[in-house]
């Protein structure tokens, strides 16, 4: 009986909507029928009584109804001699009757109408029974979609996946093994709850899932939906917080009693900082909405009463800022830490991403993975699918590795802007500008190796030169941080030697950025000044209000913080040096590789290495774009943290 009537029930708030509407417009109509009965009385076209009293007297009344009214007037309706109809009202006082015998005209009597007591009732009930019907249909409409309406402001906005379309499996998850083989055993508890209790072992609570943005935490959360088979809730961490204070308290209560009907259910809640935050961390006062909402959310997940059953997966790309109360045990049982993948998981996740997309025979995963370090998952399906729009764009069938690698050169560096029109000083200074850094790159022993030099505007950047490491790097040397600083500083060098200390462009502006921010990181987190010492003078975390660092205003006096930027400007200084010395001792090699790119715009590391030593690049046919004329003005830019260079216009 029960299975029966949870099969009938889907139908039922549709039949009852149908049957409100049915007896709306019953209602309606009636109330119409009502009012024109009331007013339709006899046929006839309306004369005023006077008019009717004339027509008597001239003897052009042929034939008359009297009827009596519920007033004590008297309806009268008839024909006049020349079979025109019509009707008028006596009044109450009136001879009609006797005036009418003496004329000879031919009298009807009718009986007054005499109205139902509860038709009466209904005819004045009616407007009102319709306004009550209306708002209670309205009533029910707003409770019905309680997570939208007025009335569920403080319902719970968790949405309930289904696994119809779109299932995502762990197989369908690459390159985060260690992330998959932890969740995947909270999996097996909730399939096999039995296998653990036998020793003991109780599910886990809470995972948190770290990582930074793209290395797959949202994925990892649908494929646990996919492989429990249980059902799984969704929340934004946003969703709770409103302007209202209670509301994401209630929120958060309604949540779990969802949850609680549904039990095993797995809750997941997607950027969790927007509720968790460190409590009393703002310069107000604690008693706000959010730090209400986090402590309801605290008391759910383990407080006097338990919630068995019941699976909180988290994620959140700024852990350093939750609350120390929210990642306690017993609450977030474990942090499952979710890197960004290293080559083997690039290559897989490569894989994962290519069997949507027709391969031509020369692409090779494992050349890709090894030419994208720092690439996240959701970088290399970003890769995979533009070079997959490439070839669409050529007329290709199939996606070859030529296309892999404009995507990648497309994603690392920005689209080519080849109708951007540039004089020729302008290309020569960024020709001399981007070789001054490569050139700095070939002769620091430290520094990545040039995977390509260009003088094509890209994104943002007039030039560029991009270097790729060999292998994963885990960490930062301090021989390698010298080097990049003087790689950085090597176009602003450059420009010096070749145009003389008034023309140096505002090109570097992007480099002496990127060095004045690493020798900054030199001096305060990584302890490598000789005169400040190993301390930390910056928090990971550190907070800026009205401009100022306030941990630098709590933290550290005014001699310290002019020693750090004397330190800075050292350190600068010294790759600015080191760059100087390199390019005026190889300054014939300066020229050469200025002079190639301003003919062949864009070299590869090993052509940059073959022109160096001497040779020639033959490659066959030209693929030099077509630059327009000079003549029009470069729009402001900035060079992208990809690679050094790219000269770019004042005001950058």
């Amino acid at each position: 009986m029960d299975d029966k009537n949870k099969d009938k029930k889907p139908g039922n708030p549709w039949t009852k909507s149908l049957l409100i509407w049915v007896g709306v417009l019953f209602g309606l109509v009636l109330f119409a029928q009502m009012i024109e009965g009331g007013s339709r009385t006899a046929a006839g076209d309306p004369i005023a009584y006077s008019d009717f009293v004339r027509q008597v007297d001239e003897g052009n009344v042929r034939s008359v109804t009297v009827a009596a009214a519920a007033t004590g007037t008297q309806t009268i309706s008839g024909k006049l001699g020349n079979g025109q109809s019509f009707r008028t009202t006596a009044p109450a006082d009136a001879q009609v009757t006797e005036r009418l015998i003496q004329k000879g005209v031919q009298v009807q009597a009718k009986e007054a109408e005499q109205s139902s007591f509860w038709l009466i009732l209904l005819y004045q009930s009616l407007p009102f029974i319709l306004i009550l019907g209306v708002s209670f249909f309205i009533m029910r409409q707003m409770q019905k979609n309680a997570g939208s309406g007025a009335m569920g402001f403080g319902k719970s906005r968790a949405r309930m996946l289904t696994q119809k379309e779109g299932r995502v499996t762990f197989a369908d998850v690459a390159g985060i093994d260690e992330a998959r083989e932890e969740l995947q055993e909270i999996v097996e508890f909730l399939k096999d709850p039995g296998r653990f209790a036998r020793l003991g072992g109780k599910i886990p609570k809470g995972a948190l899932l770290v990582g930074s943005p793209g290395t797959g935490k949202t994925l990892l959360a649908r494929a646990i939906a996919g492989e429990a088979g249980v059902p799984f809730f969704t929340i934004s961490g946003s969703d709770f917080v409103e302007m209202f204070v209670g509301v994401g308290a209630s929120r958060v209560r309604d949540m779990f009693e969802q949850a609680k009907k549904s039990a095993p259910c797995i809750v997941f809640i997607d950027e969790i900082d927007a509720v968790g935050r460190h409590r009393g961390a703002g310069l107000g006062n604690g008693n706000d909405e959010r730090e209400q909402t986090l402590n309801q959310l605290l008391v759910e997940m383990d407080g006097f009463e338990a919630n068995e059953g019941i699976i909180i997966i988290a994620a959140t790309n700024r852990p350093d800022v939750l609350d120390p109360a929210l990642l306690r045990p017993g609450r977030f049982d474990r942090q499952v830490v979710v890197p960004r993948p290293d080559i083997e998981g690039r290559e897989q996740i490569l894989g994962v991403h290519m069997k949507k997309v027709p391969l031509a025979p020369d692409v090779d995963a494992r050349v890709i993975a090894r030419g994208t370090p720092g690439f996240s998952g959701a970088d290399l399906a970003n890769l995979v699918n533009e070079a997959a729009l490439l070839a669409a764009r050529k007329g290709k069938r199939l996606v070859a590795m030529q296309e892999f690698e404009e995507a990648k050169d497309k994603v690392l560096m920005g689209t080519e802007r080849k109708s951007m029109v540039m004089t020729e000083d302008e290309k020569r200074m960024t020709a001399y500008h981007e070789a001054g850094h490569a050139i700095v790159a070939l002769h620091e022993p430290a520094s990545d190796p040039i995977h390509k030099a260009t003088i094509i505007p890209r994104g943002r950047a007039l030039g560029m030169v991009m270097r790729l490491p060999e292998r994963d790097n885990y960490s930062y040397h301090r021989d390698k941080m010298h080097a990049n600083l003087a790689v950085a500083m090597g176009g602003r060098v450059a420009e010096e030697i070749i145009f003389g200390y008034d023309k140096v462009s505002s090109g570097a502006s992007s480099d002496i950025q990127y060095a004045t921010g690493l020798a900054r990181d030199m001096v305060t987190r990584w302890g490598m000044s000789d005169a400040l010492g190993p301390l930390q003078y910056a928090d990971a975390d550190e907070e800026v209000f009205l401009g100022y660092s306030m941990n630098r205003q709590r933290h550290m006096s005014n001699e310290t913080a002019q020693l750090i930027d004397k330190e800075i400007r050292r350190i600068v200084d010294g790759g600015y040096e080191r760059a100087r010395t390199l390019l005026t001792e190889h300054e014939e090699q300066l020229h050469s590789l200025a002079k190639a790119l301003l003919e062949y715009e864009t070299l590869s590391g090993e052509e940059i290495k073959t022109i160096l030593d001497g040779g020639t690049v033959d490659r066959g046919h030209s693929t030099k774009p077509v630059i327009p004329a000079a003549g029009s003005s470069i729009p402001k830019s900035r060079k992208p943290k990809a690679g050094f260079g790219g000269a770019a216009p004042a005001g950058a």
